[in-house]
């Protein structure tokens, strides 16, 4: 048993080394980690609480109990965190204000991140880009003029670190002074591919490069679906440039679409089998067909956008009940999309809508793509 970790530890130390042990019980992953902190109040809680009580909880077997209370995973979490203060590693739970807003809204986002780097990760506007790794001439030269049109609008590009489009795609930001972040499959004790490194490190002054898997973590199979998640659930829009009919890029598409993200793809040759996966998500209406950075910024509307004046704020507003519930959300979280709002609020969906749209125009808070919303 590991109980002096409660007393000897100063409380950051301890606070983190908690919250790495929920993400180490053998058979919890994410959607039931949260609920075990939901339940207990805590990842302190978690560890704290007595077997008759964690057994009550919904989807919570003995296995796991056990688990949970020989708090040997909290030995695991006790290296994790020598190697992060060596490393000067940012650790982001799904509570902090830096963790990925749009992610934190995903029902199956990570319960922490770890990051090296000096993005914004709750940038305005946030692209994916993603394709296959044996890309074509076409597909680097289509993925450099798509970066080098969004390069106005400030965008921070978001993809893989992966060979082919990923590479082509963060390499393109860096020359058009974009941020770009790269999300692994591995802990950050590693580069992989190793050929990227040199790109990791420039990224990491100019971008970041974010994991949820710890340190020793090797470049698994079956880490990449769930590295695309992470993904597809940061960013605005998912653009696809080059893939196969089957690939990592297609099940980053898919999942940006079950998250209600904007999917685009650039089309291809038919008789080109790396464009036969984005031919088909455009021919079946997965993904917006585009030419240019200028179909994506039409899309989501953010053409215009620095055109417009900026709408006059009211210095003194009557607010609602129900908008005021609302603006005290906005406050704590800067921006939240409406399913949040609703969750929180426990107002109705149509409750919120009908709010939302009043203080939009009162000029007091802005819709951003996915349904976000955010104070003026």
């Amino acid at each position: 048993m590991l109980f002096f970790f409660n007393f000897d530890l100063p409380n950051l130390t301890k606070l983190l080394l908690y919250r790495i042990g929920i993400t180490l019980i053998p058979g919890v992953g994410d959607v039931n980690g949260k609920k075990l902190i939901s339940y207990c109040g805590s990842p302190e809680a978690v560890f704290r609480e007595k077997r008759k009580a964690l057994m009550k909880i919904p989807g919570i077997g003995e296995a796991t109990v056990n688990s949970i209370l020989s708090q040997k995973v909290l030995e695991r979490a006790e290296k994790e965190i020598a190697f992060i203060e060596k490393y000067n590693i940012q650790s982001l739970y799904y509570t902090d204000k830096e963790y990925p807003l749009r992610l934190r809204h995903c029902i199956d986002s990570p319960i922490l991140l770890y990051y090296k780097g000096n993005a914004d990760l709750n940038a305005e506007k946030v692209v994916g880009i993603v394709g296959t790794r044996r890309a074509t001439e076409y597909g680097k030269e289509s993925c450099k003029k798509i970066v080098e049109g969004l390069a106005d609008i400030g965008v921070l590009v978001v993809s893989g670190l992966a060979y082919g489009i990923d590479t082509c795609s963060h390499k393109a930001a860096l020359k058009n002074n974009l941020k770009t972040v790269g999300v692994v499959a591995h802990g950050l004790d590693r580069i992989y591919p190793y050929d990227n490194k040199s790109l990791a490190i420039k990224m990491q002054n100019d971008g970041g490069i974010l994991t949820e898997f710890l340190s020793e973590s090797i470049p698994d199979r079956e880490n990449f679906p769930q590295r695309n998640r992470i993904i597809a659930g940061m960013v605005d829009a998912l653009v696809v440039v080059e893939s196969a009919k089957r690939g990592g890029a297609l099940i980053t598409a898919d999942i940006a679409n079950s998250y209600n993200r904007d999917v685009f793809a650039v089309p291809g040759d038919i008789d080109n089998k790396y464009s036969e996966g984005c031919n088909l998500f455009i021919k079946t209406n997965r993904a917006a067909l585009i030419q240019s950075a200028d179909d994506i910024k039409y899309v989501m509307r953010w053409e215009t956008e620095s055109k417009k004046p900026p709408k006059q704020r009211k210095l003194f507003i009557e607010l609602s009940d129900d908008e005021k519930i609302l603006m005290d959300i906005l406050k704590d979280m800067n921006q939240a999309n409406i399913d949040y709002l609703v969750k929180n609020s426990k107002l109705t969906p149509s409750k919120v809508a009908s709010a939302l749209l009043n203080l939009e125009f009162e000029g007091v808070v802005k819709s951003l793509p996915g349904k976000i919303y955010k104070i003026i």
